[in-house]
């Protein structure tokens, strides 16, 4: 397993959250990032914990990208 303390605070703390399906790291290598899957709902919420967690442990203000998913793979005629 190739993580940090500071993407465990990040999962842990988004995965207590209310809204959320599931958060892990993904990556290649040291450094990464997390993946969260929550519901649409919950987003500014959890964005706020994350912020207010991660600050309070490491001092730093972590940078969140809010992506969704789109319509998949298709053919265009």
């Amino acid at each position: 397993e190739v993580s940090s303390p500071e993407l465990d605070l990040l999962a842990d703390v988004a995965n207590s959250c209310e809204g959320v399906f599931g958060s892990r790291m993904t990556g290649g290598g040291f450094g990464g990032c997390t993946v969260t899957l929550l519901r649409r709902t919950q987003v500014e919420a959890v964005v706020a914990t994350l912020a207010q967690e991660y600050q309070r442990a490491t001092g730093l203000t972590p940078e969140v990208y809010a992506c969704e998913a789109g319509p998949g793979v298709r053919e265009d005629a």
